[in-house]
């Protein structure tokens, strides 16, 4: 096929095709990577459970803290550059779309490197500050080392090569990159676990095996970006940045910076959960690390829907096909309410067994019991939250996909420090760990309505549906 026959079926996806449609292509992939990634991410967690050891559980809720401010860098320059390439795409300047492509792709490499030295040198204070103990410091500190320290520029790189190509149009071949580390995973977890390192090495082993995992995942994803860039708007060639003017370096900054606040704000709320629940004990920090692992199935695929929206809604929007961006922005919510319910439905009814699946009670093992009876609960009562959640979501990448940061930004700020979290601090004080456990409905439930009241402000000003 060639480059402009290419160019003309991706057009026709964006412009023409029916918007379910369009949709469809562009989200399932997403999804299903997005889905395989949860599993390889909770496969640590479940094959770490089978030794009955919470701490080594609850120390990989603290480690996964620091491993989650990855996604903030991937998303500054994953989704600010992505964003941008499909609003130039859509207003024909591929010439510019190709070198804030580069940028994107640069400035992750770069990131990745700084943020490994300054983990590498802090750490013990780092990991001590998140609540690690005495019992689960130096577990939190081989899976950081490993997983963070060696693996964040493969991470961050296959992270933002895969929003990159998504945001050419080409779903399907990023979502295979994303999949591929998560198999991999999936099968030598156990082989490093149980196999190859001798007992008491689980955490080395799922940490290793979760390296080389994003490693292969980013050199699928870097070759497959390098051979696209033949017949797309993509480029991994340093000397394109010479192309980014100051309006392309704001434009990729403007909604970069929000998305990575966004997540970093989340990543701070996680922090603030975990130091305020280890306070309450090991017990009580691994049972809360297992739910924040099982509520990731709806964010995992509502997550999805939301970033196989967003190349078609920025395209659009663009382009000035108002109506079609509309469309495209109420089906996919519709969606994530149907995803959103079923899941909840599901937990409210399965807790016990999904707990289980991430630690082993077996027999004369009250800590772990302990542990699952802590979950179960948690879990039910997390799990409300899930509706509001995505309506957090969804705006949050429509505000992202139109170039609209000062809202995205304004948005995260309001809705973990001036919400959750004052509501985390109230509620476990007020009503103990169940309290701040319940805190993220308060939290999500408020953030979600001031989110849609300053999206819908904004469309009112920007959007002609006529």
């Amino acid at each position: 096929m060639t480059a402009a026959k290419r160019r003309t079926d991706k057009k026709e996806l964006f412009e023409k095709a029916p918007v379910e449609k369009a949709l469809l292509i562009m989200a399932v992939p997403t999804v299903i990577s997005q889905l395989i990634n949860l599993v390889y991410n909770m496969v640590d967690t479940i094959y770490i459970g089978r030794t009955g050891n919470p701490d080594m559980t609850a120390a990989v809720t603290l480690a996964f803290t620091v491993f989650m401010m990855t996604i903030a860098f991937s998303n500054l320059f994953g989704v600010g550059a992505s964003s941008l390439m499909a609003r130039l795409a859509g207003s024909g300047d591929r010439k510019t779309a190709k070198a804030v492509s580069a940028a994107g792709f640069y400035g992750a490499v770069a990131v990745s490197v700084v943020y490994s030295l300054l983990v590498g040198i802090f750490a013990d204070p780092l990991l001590l500050l998140l609540g690690a103990s005495e019992n689960t410091l130096a577990y939190a500190k081989q899976y950081t080392m490993i997983v963070v320290v060696a693996g964040c520029l493969p991470t961050v790189l296959s992270a933002v090569a895969a929003h990159l190509i998504r945001g050419s149009g080409y779903s399907k071949q990023a979502s295979i990159g994303l999949s591929m580390g998560g198999i991999f995973n999936i099968f030598l977890d156990p082989l490093f676990m149980f196999v190859l390192l001798p007992k008491g090495y689980e955490i080395v082993g799922a940490a290793i095996a979760t390296l080389i995992s994003n490693v292969v995942s980013c050199i699928y994803l870097t070759v497959t970006l390098a051979v696209l860039s033949k017949k797309t708007v993509l480029s991994a060639d340093p000397r394109e940045i010479m192309g980014m003017n100051r309006d392309a370096w704001k434009g990729l900054f403007s909604v970069g910076v929000p998305s990575a606040m966004l997540t970093g704000l989340f990543d701070l709320a996680n922090i603030v959960l975990n130091y305020l629940m280890a306070a309450h004990g090991d017990p009580e920090l691994a049972a809360v690390g297992i739910v924040m692992k099982a509520e990731r199935l709806p964010n995992a695929i509502n997550i999805g829907i939301c970033q196989g929206m967003l190349p078609i809604v920025a395209y659009n929007f663009a382009s000035g096909d108002h109506k079609r961006m509309n469309r495209t922005v109420n089906t996919a919510r519709l969606w994530g309410v149907i995803v959103s319910v079923v899941t909840l439905l599901l937990y409210e009814l399965f807790s016990p067994s999904v707990c289980r699946l991430f630690l082993d009670v077996g027999e004369n093992n009250p800590g772990a019991a302990k542990t699952i009876m802590l979950a179960t609960v948690f879990l039910r009562i997390r799990c409300i939250s899930s509706l509001p959640q995505f309506f957090n979501y969804s705006t949050s990448y429509c505000m992202q996909a139109v170039g609209y940061g000062s809202g995205t930004l304004l948005h995260a700020c309001v809705r973990e420090l001036v919400f959750y979290i004052p509501f985390m601090i109230l509620f476990d004080r007020m009503f103990g760990m169940y309290g701040l456990t319940a805190a993220i409905i308060a939290g999500e439930s408020c953030g979600a309505l001031f989110a849609l009241l300053i999206f819908r402000r904004w469309k009112k000003k920007h959007v002609n549906l006529m």
